[in-house]
């Protein structure tokens, strides 16, 4: 459908009808001779009517010149207007000179515009040519500019089918921008194939369109397969470049080097990428405050950095730019957007900070503490309540006792002096101090000094106080377990105005064991019992007690004496551990440890040894072996049997104090000691939470279980079972076996119960019965339509006992009981065949209740 490309004397003629489009269309036969565009008769200024492709002319060449200054071409081919121009011919040309600086070298590319009408009077004027001309049916690409000013319809190119020249064909198109969105856009002559365009398009929204052709006869044979066209819109620099922010915000430290990055600006271009129309170059086009200029910007990445090191946040904290964005490579005519850059200038610590005064001078009483006596003022250039302006004080000089420090007004930044440690008037009447200021941020100046320092004169103002316990806390050595009411040296306190003892009383706060008196008058201690270093009040081996001393105005001060008692060799070791355990199968000794509560000097090395009544017998069993200072070995002799004995084992210190320990050893047959441990001694049983809800819970069940049965005895009472009628002179007697009960009578007539010793007549029929159980309970089965029924306690075994015979009979009681019976009675058989089907029913029904 679409024209081969011919050859010969017609390919000039050929090549000037495919390239009838509003684009550029370089001519294939001679790319370097004939550049053919296109073009409406009135262009505006700065307009583009298409693309050269230098590169298929002169791929070397670094240097592109026009002969026409109406005309500009760029790196990439594209050709603009740079004036307003109207066609007066129907064509136009100028030359378009390539060369290579370097090897010299030229080329030349002719280009021609032509106008749209021609183009189309020409076309239609060689259809018949065409026809007949050899074709084939294939794809010719088209395109068309976006936006194009017409004339519409725009003609844009003509597609036709080789079968033409032996059937009618008729063309039709469909796909986007025919019968689908944005339809109506294209259309084809039925008869020509001509296709044409019908209004602008927006290369933005649909940068291509892909149609298919078809080619068919008169009578709907489709000789042909259907063709894809594809239509591509060839940009047009209609979109301006768009900042991603209107406004950017960046942050920069001052005082920063030369080409520090402070941020990068983007935009963004919706023409075609990688064309001129995107490409895309930034600038700043002011800055305020303007001087000096402080900020460059890179054109290309749009990184904006530092071009000088005077930023100063003391001077401006704030600048403002104002940025440029321009397409088209920043030439004069592309398009621009500006926006606005605010950099702000971040505080380091360049200033330090100074005192508003070098010399200072305060007063204070002496014994006062935690009081404020000063506050000192510092200026700091520097950001407020940041770590570059905040100040920490320090005193240098005149502290070394630690009786004042210097702390930080987190509200004013003064540095507030305070006494912490009482002045003393007597020893120092005034005290010079010297203080240094600096920041909580490092400085960051190049030179000089960081610190700024000043002085401070505090005068001690006297004052009256009471006596002094200095040094509080006071030794004094006593041994151990002296004699009692031995005197020593005690507590000293003094007047500070006099450094005087006398006028000062002197009291005992305490005193944990309560072995010692203080003297009022002295304070020397006397013992009132013996001293022992082994008590455990004492720490290290010294006792403190607590002094009060007073002056006669009743001032006071406290001290601590400690009384360091010196050891004596009054106790012999011993042996911790009193029961060993020897598992013969696999040991044949256990070590022994011994341990002495007196001082290193009085304790080991020990020597072990055995002692005893019969020491020959203990010595033929066992044998002590010395494993170091404080341990040795026990070992059997001669395998003495399995059991538990008694070794007395005699430890002495190197001074000769010694104790007996009666140490207990097992013998015992296993492979570890644990499974011979001695049986732990009765301990009281401590229930758990969980204990006491089970046994709560058992109770409860034993209660509902009584309940139940005695409820079951209460209503089969009320209620009558007939007797057979040949039942006779035979009774169920119940017995309690475990232990004797209260003596109760059932009456057969609705089992009515009485104690012990009351008397019971029951109605059977006409006949009564009496029936006395002495400890048990008895159920007498009469006649007179009565039946049996079994009265049960709770923490009972009942026995049920037949008694034979006929006539009168009197039964024996369980336990000593007496039962009479009267001739209400039934023969044996009568009652088994009543009793025992009834008997398996209770029993199953107490197997159940067991089991629940």
């Amino acid at each position: 459908m679409a024209a081969a490309r011919p050859t010969g004397s017609a390919s000039g003629a050929l090549c000037r009808q495919l390239l009838l489009t509003l684009t550029i269309l370089t001519f294939a036969c001679d790319a370097c001779k004939t550049v053919t565009l296109h073009v409406p008769s009135k262009l505006d200024a700065v307009k583009f009517i298409g693309r050269v492709n230098l590169k298929e002319c002169f791929k070397s060449a670094n240097l592109i010149h026009s002969s026409d200054p109406d005309f500009q071409i760029l790196e990439d081919g594209s050709v603009y207007t740079k004036n307003a121009i109207l066609l007066s011919s129907a064509k136009r040309s100028f030359t378009l000179l390539l060369s290579n600086t370097e090897t010299q070298e030229e080329k030349k590319i002719l280009v021609l515009l032509e106008q749209q009408t021609k183009v189309l009077r020409k076309r239609r004027s060689q259809e018949k040519v065409l026809i007949r001309a050899k074709r084939r049916w294939a794809p010719i690409p088209a395109s068309m500019s976006e936006n194009s000013l017409g004339p519409f319809p725009l003609f844009l190119q003509q597609i036709q089918s080789d079968t033409a020249q032996n059937y009618t064909i008729y063309y039709s198109i469909s796909g986007p921008g025919v019968d689908k969105e944005p339809q109506n856009l294209f259309y084809v002559e039925r008869d020509t194939g001509n296709l044409f365009c019908t209004r602008p398009v927006d290369r933005e929204k649909y940068p291509s369109f892909e149609l298919v052709a078809f080619a068919t006869t008169q009578d709907g044979y489709t000789p042909e397969y259907p063709l894809t066209l594809l239509i591509r819109i060839e940009d047009e620099n209609d979109n301006f470049p768009i900042f991603t922010e209107t406004t950017y915000i960046f942050n920069v430290s001052e005082n920063c080097g030369i080409g520090t990055t402070v941020g990068q600006v983007c935009a963004t271009d919706k023409d075609e990428p990688d064309t001129l129309h995107t490409r895309l170059r930034y600038s700043i086009i002011k800055q305020f405050p303007a001087s000096p200029t402080l900020f460059f910007m890179q054109s290309a990445t749009g990184v904006i950095t530092t071009s000088s090191s005077q930023l100063d946040r003391e001077v401006f904290d704030k600048y403002q730019l104002k940025i440029k964005v321009q397409d088209m490579d920043g030439q004069y005519f592309g398009l621009q957007t500006t926006a606005t850059c605010i950099i702000n200038i971040e505080d380091v610590n360049d200033n330090l900070p100074t005192f508003n005064r070098l010399s200072y001078e305060t007063s204070v009483e002496e014994n006062k503490i935690d009081v404020e006596i000063l506050r000192v003022a510092v200026t700091d250039k520097d950001l407020i309540n940041t770590a570059n302006w905040r100040a920490n004080y320090t005193i240098l000089n005149g502290n070394e006792n630690g009786n004042f420090k210097i702390v930080t007004d987190p509200k004013t930044n003064e540095g507030v002096l305070c006494v912490v440690k009482p002045l003393n008037y007597e020893e120092k009447q005034e005290m010079i101090l010297q203080i240094s200021v600096v920041n909580e941020a490092p400085h960051s100046a190049r030179s000089g000094s960081t610190v700024n320092m000043a002085t401070v004169t505090v005068n001690v103002q006297n004052q009256d106080e009471g006596p002094e316990c200095s040094p509080a806390v006071q030794i004094v050595r006593i041994k151990e377990n002296v004699p009692v009411s031995t005197k020593g040296s005690g507590y000293k306190a003094h007047d500070p105005e006099t450094n005087s003892s006398s006028g000062i009383s002197y009291k005992k706060l305490s005193d944990p064991e309560g072995w010692v008196t203080v003297d009022a008058n002295s304070g020397s201690i006397t013992t009132l019992r013996s001293l022992d270093r082994e008590a455990k009040t004492i720490r290290n081996g010294i006792y403190n007690i607590t002094i009060l001393a007073s002056d006669k105005d009743k001032r006071t001060c406290t001290g601590t004496l400690g009384i360091i008692l010196e050891d004596v060799n009054d106790n012999g070791p011993s042996i911790p551990q009193k029961t060993v355990i020897i598992c013969k199968t696999v040991m044949s000794s256990v070590a022994i440890v011994a341990v002495d509560p007196d001082e290193p000097i009085h304790g080991p090395p020990f020597d072990f040894s055995l002692e005893g009544v019969s020491a020959s017998d203990v010595l033929r069993m066992w044998r002590l072996t010395k494993i170091n200072d404080t341990a040795a070995r026990l070992s059997y002799l001669n395998d003495p049997q399995f059991g538990r004995y008694t070794v007395p084992v005699r430890v002495t210190d190197r001074l000769g104090q010694s104790l007996v320990t009666q140490l207990i050893v097992i013998l015992c047959d296993c492979v570890t000691q644990s499974d011979c441990l001695p049986e732990r001694s009765a301990r009281g049983l401590i229930l758990g939470k969980w204990a006491i809800l089970a046994i709560l819970l058992g109770i409860a069940l034993l209660f509902c279980i009584l309940f139940t049965l005695v409820c079951g005895a209460t209503r089969a009472a009320k209620k009558p079972k007939v007797f057979p009628d040949d039942l006779a002179q035979q009774n169920l007697i119940v017995s309690n076996t475990e232990a004797p009960g209260d003596d109760k009578v059932y009456s057969t007539n609705g089992f009515t119960t009485h104690t012990a010793g009351g008397s019971t007549q029951g109605i059977c029929s006409t006949l009564g019965s009496r029936v006395k159980n002495g400890g048990q309970e008895t159920i007498e089965m009469v006649k007179g339509g009565q039946t049996i029924d079994s009265c049960q306690e709770a923490g009972h075994h009942h026995t049920l006992e037949l008694c034979k015979g006929g006539g009168q009979h009197t039964l024996d009681s369980c336990r000593g009981g007496q039962v009479e019976a009267d001739n209400c009675r039934y023969a044996y058989s009568d009652w088994y065949t009543y009793t025992q089907p009834r008997l398996g029913e209770e029993s199953i029904r107490g197997h159940t209740l067991i089991k629940n």
